[in-house]
């Protein structure tokens, strides 16, 4: 018995991804890595876990060894729940024969079945293929509130690029009135995408009568949306804000994994307060900034590098400012180092602070002992901590006076 949610997701990773040539020549798109440690589908399916969506139907099709091998019970993405988490769903002979998706509608028509098994109020269909970071639960309530039949999320883009989307005209309440499918002349801006909620009963409905319709291309855009506009339903646009690619070219992809470099780059991987998870350590490429010097070091995964590191061990996450100075250390998850600050021969332990200017140590060959700063320890800006010096929360009052 499967208890009944509000809300699933359908994902949509079926897809050949030609325009990607040799990236995937034996994968499917979704599963083509990116950033470093990454891979496509780590994205949407992120945000459903972080949008605090549970159940996902994974729809696979093309070459899906990688991708479902990737996928497996979802674990990585907090997705290997009792009774919801994530499932992938290929096409298979059901009584009437097998058969090949033949389009974005007819594989969630395929998959009815595992929708009605929730009993959801609420179906969100996702796209495998886009790097954006999007809260659902904020559009399913636009949704919600606007008590509309089918919700699109839509982006604006330059008007020179409007021909290459699907694209909404609404009114000012972003009720949608038209849409056009890569129009030659496009009245607005608004591009979808490709992200719908519908009511699950409604959504159930159009499906059924479109698998019916010999002449129909089995697609959202081209036959659900226009059907049900055509029929007069509540169907509201909802504007996103963010970051956004459609990485389904090599020069996309390119320029998204370019996005990722800078201090302050155009798509951040850093933000702790929506991480994207994958089947790696779920954390960012370390950084090299223009600044920085690296020697004979281990530098982990999410690291930012600004300044000096010589002969250390830096676990995931630190951080070391411009002009700091790090050798002969080691220095765990999440440590910062401030501007200026100089740590020689010493331990610091998780997510401690090093303030600017700093001093912590002393070059090994003079030091009479390893330096050691406990976690969640802030050394003040200019503080002197000598050699073989222990700090704990017990000692740091006295040394930051």
């Amino acid at each position: 018995m499967y208890k009944k949610k509000e809300c699933i997701a359908m994902l949509l990773a079926g897809g050949q991804g030609s325009r990607l040539y040799a990236l995937t020549e034996k994968t499917a798109k979704p599963a083509v890595p990116f950033g470093g440690k990454y891979r496509i589908i780590d994205f949407p399916m992120s945000n459903c876990i972080n949008s605090g969506i549970h159940t996902v139907g994974v729809l696979t099709q093309y070459q899906p060894l990688v991708l479902n091998e990737y996928i497996g019970n979802g674990q990585p993405w907090d997705l290997d729940r009792a009774n919801s988490g994530v499932m992938v769903l290929p096409p298979y002979q059901g009584k009437d024969g097998a058969d090949w998706y033949k389009g974005t509608a007819n594989a969630i028509y395929q998959n009815l079945d595992f929708i009605n098994r929730y009993d959801p109020d609420y179906v969100i269909i996702l796209s495998g293929d886009h790097i954006y970071k999007m809260d659902y639960s904020e559009m399913l309530a636009a949704h919600k509130a606007k008590k509309a039949d089918c919700t699109i999320a839509v982006l604006e883009v330059p008007i020179e690029e409007a021909s290459r989307f699907g694209i909404m005209n609404t009114d000012e309440d972003w009720r949608i009135y038209e849409f056009e499918e890569k129009p030659k002349h496009p009245k607005s801006t608004k591009a979808s995408m490709g992200i719908y909620i519908f009511n699950r009963s409604i959504l159930t409905d159009y499906l059924i009568r479109d698998e019916k319709d010999p002449e129909s291309s089995k697609d959202f855009g081209k036959n659900i949306i226009p059907a049900m506009l055509n029929d007069g339903l509540k169907m509201y646009a909802f504007p996103f804000k963010g970051y956004w690619k459609d990485v389904g070219t090599i020069s996309s992809l390119w320029e998204a994994n370019m996005d990722l470099l800078g201090t302050e780059p155009k798509f951040n991987l850093h933000d702790k307060s929506w991480r994207i998870f994958s089947r790696n350590d779920a954390r960012p490429p370390h950084y090299i900034g223009d600044y920085a010097k690296v020697s004979n070091s281990l530098v982990t995964e999410g690291c930012e590098i600004h300044g000096i590191v010589e002969n250390s061990v830096l676990f995931n996450g630190v951080k070391v400012a411009r002009g700091a100075y790090i050798k002969d250390s080691v220095i765990m998850s999440d440590v910062t180092i401030g501007e200026g600050a100089t740590v020689n021969y010493s331990i610091i332990d998780c997510d401690a602070k090093i303030g600017a200017g700093a001093v912590v140590g002393r070059p090994k060959d003079a030091a009479s002992g390893i330096t050691v700063i406990g976690s969640d320890i802030t050394i003040n800006a200019g503080s002197d901590i000598p050699a073989g010096e222990m700090v704990t929360g017990n000692t740091i009052n006295n040394i930051n006076k």
